[in-house]
């Protein structure tokens, strides 16, 4: 009886956090069946806010505006968009940049990251270096005699630019005839071997260095110019990642792995572990996290993938395996994190179903494009009159005048090859012409014998300026205003587009709780 006491209690208060969970987060709208909370409906119009306003109204225009958006979001995953592999890629790879700042102990990551900082800009190593250098590639089965003989050149070539007087252009001629790298190139801190910047940040500019190897070759170098240290925040990102890429796992993600052992209940099986360590596999379990098991035959399967040592690769297995977990729970432990990949998918869906439904029938559909045209022509008519023609520079009155008549016998895209063919064919041309669409200001003298602008500088030899053609408010053709039309017809599909989702869509709206979006 008591146990039924305490049950029907711990179900009274359950029972009474759900309904306080959905008190404090009503569903506010339900569309194709799908709810919409007001907290998600609230982080999108508070995010736009700027946008479209504030105010009875602009909520309202928002309303519509959000229920547009998740109407084609839907239409998207109907088409299965979003199962494809390519998506699935981006969205993982979007992911993958995310979580890397949820897996470490940021705060230890740039302790370490500062230490370093401080320590390089007390040191030589402060800012970064413009070098070039005589550098030979050395691979790593070089014989002995070949290594010996390579060194002995290197020695010469720096003997000799020593004695030069002229050290800069003999070192470039030197590059030029013996580098396996021709290029001056920046080097900051942690980009190179620790060889190379030991000896780089060593030198002056101008300063040229004895031969020196790294795991690369071996190289002189010549500092060209140097630059100072930038602030801490712009460089911390990049020496974090330089000193994982050069130490393996960072500081910041072990301590992390250190609290999310603890977190997560994980204890290691003594047995387990030595009978690993001493055979090299083992059935028994390895260790326990958040209370499932993990043994011998997950570890093989890791360990098959990581050539290393079985310590080694324990350990590797260890974390992994730890920030695996983590990574699976990242949803749930962190809202801002699952409202970016959530905001992230649906701004990829959205890009695709609109370029599906719109973008490619925009761009593709001349039939439409036309039609579109011919029945919004005056929608494209120009601001102020434009013409029509071409422009004709001529040696005499007379010639200009004998042109303008020849070429009205004739159609318009004729008018430049008849020029050449009849006036131009000798050696010494009678006509130099421009034919186009001129707006005022385009041409100095269509303004001045179309559009009674200012007198424009008559042409050397070509003295007697006339005009041929007409006066138009807008294109005679969809193509000549071509990007303008695509705007507007991709406008006018997408409105056809939204009417069709509504109509087949189902909408709901909570009016109540509508009125206390961002007023609870």
């Amino acid at each position: 009886m008591v146990l039924m006491i305490r049950l029907l209690l711990v179900f009274i208060f359950l029972g009474f956090g759900w309904a306080v969970s959905a008190q404090d987060d009503p569903v506010l709208m339900r569309i194709n069946g799908k709810e919409v909370l007001r907290s998600e409906f609230e982080r999108s119009y508070n995010k736009d806010s700027g946008a479209v306003g504030a105010g009875r109204r602009a909520l309202e225009a928002y309303v519509n505006k959000f229920i547009d958006f998740r109407l084609k979001i839907d239409a998207a995953e109907v088409a299965g968009l979003d199962t494809s592999r390519i998506f699935q890629k981006e969205l993982d790879e979007y992911r993958c940049c995310l979580i890397k700042s949820y897996l470490t102990d940021e705060e230890t990551a740039e302790q370490v990251a500062r230490q370093y900082y401080d320590k390089m800009k007390s040191g030589r190593r402060a800012g970064r270096v413009r070098v070039k250098h005589i550098f030979k590639y050395l691979p790593q089965n070089i014989s002995g005699h070949a290594l010996r003989e390579m060194e002995s050149r290197m020695d010469s070539i720096y003997g000799a630019l020593v004695k030069e007087e002229t050290g800069a252009s003999s070192f470039d001629t030197c590059v030029e005839l013996f580098s396996d790298e021709k290029k001056a190139f920046w080097v900051g801190g942690l980009q190179m071997p620790m060889e190379f910047e030991d000896v780089v940040f060593g030198l002056n500019t101008g300063e040229i260095s004895r031969p020196f190897f790294t795991p690369q070759g071996i190289h002189i170098v010549k500092v060209l110019e140097q630059q100072e240290i930038l602030p801490f925040e712009k460089v911390k990102g990049k020496i974090i990642h330089c000193q994982t890429r050069r130490h393996g796992m960072d500081k910041g993600t072990r301590a992390f792995v250190e609290k999310l052992k603890k977190e997560y209940h994980y204890m290691s099986d003594k047995v387990g572990i030595d009978e690993l360590l001493a055979k090299g596999s083992t059935s028994r379990t390895l260790f326990t996290l958040d209370g499932k098991i993990y043994g011998g035959k997950e570890f093989a399967r890791f360990a098959a993938a990581y050539p290393a040592g079985t310590r080694r690769q324990l350990e590797a297995f260890t974390v992994k395996t730890i920030l695996d977990y983590e990574n699976s729970r990242l949803e749930l432990k962190h809202p801002e994190f699952r409202v970016l990949v959530q905001g992230y998918r649906d701004s990829m869906l959205l890009a695709k179903i609109t370029d599906l439904e719109i973008e490619q029938g925009s761009m593709a559909d001349e039939a439409g494009l036309k039609a579109y045209f011919e029945a919004h022509r005056s929608e494209f008519h120009w601001d102020e009159p434009r013409y029509r023609g071409i422009v004709l520079h001529c040696t005499t009155k007379r010639v200009a005048k004998q042109v303008r008549k020849f070429l009205k016998q004739i159609p318009e895209e004729e008018w430049m090859d008849a020029i050449r063919l009849t006036f131009n064919a000798s050696d010494t041309p009678k006509v130099r012409a421009e034919q186009g669409l001129f707006a005022p200001g385009d041409n100095a003298y269509v303004d001045e014998l179309v559009f009674k602008g200012k007198n424009a500088t008559p042409v050397l030899s070509f003295p007697f300026t006339a005009v041929q053609g007409r006066k138009q408010k807008g294109p005679d053709s969809w193509q000549e205003v071509r990007e303008p039309l695509v705007t507007a017809y991709r406008n006018y599909l997408e409105t056809h587009w939204v009417a069709k989702l509504r109509t087949a869509g189902k909408v709901e709206i909570d009016q109540e709780v509508l009125k206390t979006v961002n007023n609870h």
